[in-house]
């Protein structure tokens, strides 16, 4: 375009080709990524890549002015008080969860990488395999619904950062992986119980973050673990989540559907929160005769229907949906955590919390409903969790979050997951792997998993 008329810094948001949503958490998400160039040189060509890099950089300009993210500052249309030092130190930081990465593509000058204003050609080399291998999103702000800030993952769906900078032949090889025909591939649609966790954060794992290595090696399966912490059945597919991982989907791969915990958030007189969760992630479950729940002509804020969507996509593509229960969270019948026995926990009832509940209900009947009306195979992970905790009541904190801060420093500065305040939700290590083993045991006991079932150690 011609930029002689135009004032720098200058503001860039590109939207795929048929998208109108940056913003509005309520419907499916497009794919949309800016830039902020901070100069415009005179007499010459100026270059400005929009990317993924690109938008992490907007997403730090917009964190140092306080913003929620990239499109709380894009939505502004104005580049008032944007300081053209800041956005360029900005755009330079961006190399730096990349930097090795790039070297190890062959890009010259690395050091001198700017993802904004660094020349970029689309043919698989150099920056622009680095590129492929980057798995974009924004964030959720919870207190208003609105998208936050950018987060990176690679092609494995571990978590890009300073600190866990991309490592380039690991992401590759996921990639490939994930394309690749000779593979069965098991996509993870799952909330933080499954996630996988960023080494800062050891020792707390997620189910899915260990599943792959229950398979036989020469098995040739690829675990796909895009389980996103916070997600409910709504938000999860609305953020993008299962559109990155659907797009490898082949005949005879298979759709894990594991969501329930956050698709309770539907207390709407809850302080500060609860408006923006009931509009955006909040899913009603089946009333006590399995019939759906929700407000007239919102029929997306039934459980069973948003199960329902993976169900649909999975089959479009050919693939086997399995759907199972939450783990459970450890709680007692007066629901006070850490005590004993552990009892189902997946449901609201009238009067909870601040009485802003439009339907209640059990949400793993909901999804028992969900498998017979679908004819899904169906794993109860909530009675396998329960039966376990209530078999390790000596030792239950060894399984789920409770770190020593001595020992794992990032604990020191948290107020749960900790031993003094053990986190009744998550896991550590040892408890991932136990629900791992459960859910391939779970597996095994389907008939109609018989075929993955042999891939299994």
């Amino acid at each position: 375009m011609d930029a002689s008329g135009l004032k720098a810094p200058l503001m860039l948001l590109a939207v795929e080709a048929g998208g109108d949503n940056c913003s509005d958490s309520t419907r499916p998400w497009s794919k949309c990524v800016g830039a902020l160039l901070p100069v415009l040189e005179a007499d010459q060509a100026n270059v400005a890549n929009l990317n993924a890099l690109s938008d992490r950089a907007v997403s730090a300009v917009a964190s140092s002015l306080k913003l929620r993210g990239p499109q709380d500052l894009l939505d502004r249309r104005s580049t008032a008080g944007l300081d053209a030092a800041l956005i360029a130190a900005r755009n330079a930081a961006g190399r730096i969860p990349v930097l090795q990465a790039l070297k190890d593509a062959g890009v010259s000058d690395a050091e001198r990488f700017d993802p904004v204003r660094t020349p970029m050609v689309a043919d698989g080399k150099g920056v622009d395999a680095v590129l492929r291998v980057l798995v974009h999103n924004r964030g959720y702000d919870n207190d208003t619904g609105v998208p936050g800030g950018t987060s990176l993952q690679d092609a494995d769906y571990r978590n890009v950062a300073d600190k866990e900078p991309l490592e380039l032949a690991h992401a590759q090889r996921a990639l490939a992986r994930a394309k690749d025909p000779g593979y069965t591939r098991v996509l993870i649609v799952g909330d933080s119980t499954a996630s996988t966790y960023e080494r800062e954060r050891l020792p707390r794992m997620g189910w899915g973050q260990v599943f792959e290595d229950l398979f036989k090696a020469d098995a040739r399966v690829k675990v796909l673990n895009n389980a996103k912490s916070g997600r409910s059945s709504r938000n999860f597919y609305n953020q993008g989540y299962f559109r990155q991982m659907a797009q490898y989907l082949r005949p005879g791969d298979y759709v894990i559907i594991h969501h329930g915990h956050n698709d309770q958030n539907c207390d709407e007189k809850r302080p500060q929160r609860g408006q923006a969760d009931t509009r955006n992630m909040c899913t009603y479950p089946n009333d006590a005769q399995g019939n759906r729940q929700f407000p007239v002509g919102m029929p997306e804020m039934s459980f069973q229907h948003s199960l329902e969507v993976y169900v649909q996509a999975a089959r479009a593509k050919g693939a086997i949906p399995i759907i199972m229960t939450p783990t459970t969270r450890v709680w007692n019948k007066d629901r006070k955590a850490g005590q004993f026995p552990v009892v189902p926990n997946h449901f609201t009832f009238a009067g909870q919390g601040n009485g802003g509940y439009a339907f209640v209900g059990d949400y793993s009947q909901t999804i028992r409903d969900t498998a017979r009306a679908n004819k899904l195979p169906f794993i109860d992970i909530e009675a396998k969790t329960i039966a376990f905790v209530n078999a390790h009541q000596a030792d239950w904190k060894n399984y789920w979050l409770a770190a020593d801060p001595a020992k794992w420093p990032y604990y020191a500065t948290q107020s749960s997951g900790t031993l003094n305040s053990p986190d009744t939700t998550h896991f550590q290590e040892a408890g991932a792997r136990a629900v791992a083993a459960m859910v391939a045991e779970g597996i095994k006991e389907t008939p109609a998993l018989g075929d993955l079932a042999k891939k299994l150690k």
